[in-house]
């Protein structure tokens, strides 16, 4: 499997190609007032709202720095009931891509963060897969993705 290779704080975590829709460069965000400090803000993708996360102050860490290679990464992210949405990521150190045998992954063994799911080592350290599904808790998903309320 194809994976896109990127940091968050000092480890390298990996998401599946297939779920990428594009990687953009750090874009200005719209702040969202009172949500989470995880919810980075709101971008504009070709006149369509999509709210972006900070996958280290997500996971616990400093809020993403802005560096050269730091990235939003547009993601399709399917709710647990189904419903797709574009989702932004903002994420330290983009990589690139790698090419990764299922057979080289094993479970951590570990079940700290419901988003890490198996690992895979190389010459470069450990790498570990984001499970998208399981990326947003249900209070986080309820604040991004409400339904709209419907017109008078």
């Amino acid at each position: 499997m194809k994976l896109l290779l990127f940091h968050i704080g000092a480890d390298r975590y990996g998401l599946p190609l297939r779920q990428v829709v594009r990687v953009l460069p750090l874009l200005a965000l719209k702040h969202l007032p009172l949500t989470p400090p995880h919810v980075a803000g709101l971008l504009d993708f070709h006149g369509r709202p999509v709210p972006v996360i900070d996958l280290c102050l997500l996971a616990g860490l400093a809020p993403t720095r802005e560096q050269f290679d730091s990235r939003i990464v547009l993601v399709d992210y399917v709710a647990p009931d189904g419903a797709a949405h574009l989702l932004g990521l903002l994420a330290e150190r983009v990589l690139g891509v790698r090419e990764l045998a299922a057979a080289d992954l094993a479970d951590s063994g570990v079940a700290a963060a419901p988003f890490l799911g198996q690992v895979a080592s190389d010459a470069a350290g450990m790498v570990q897969l984001v499970e998208l599904g399981r990326l947003l808790p249900a209070a986080l998903r309820a604040i991004l993705f409400a339904p709209a309320e419907d017109a008078p």
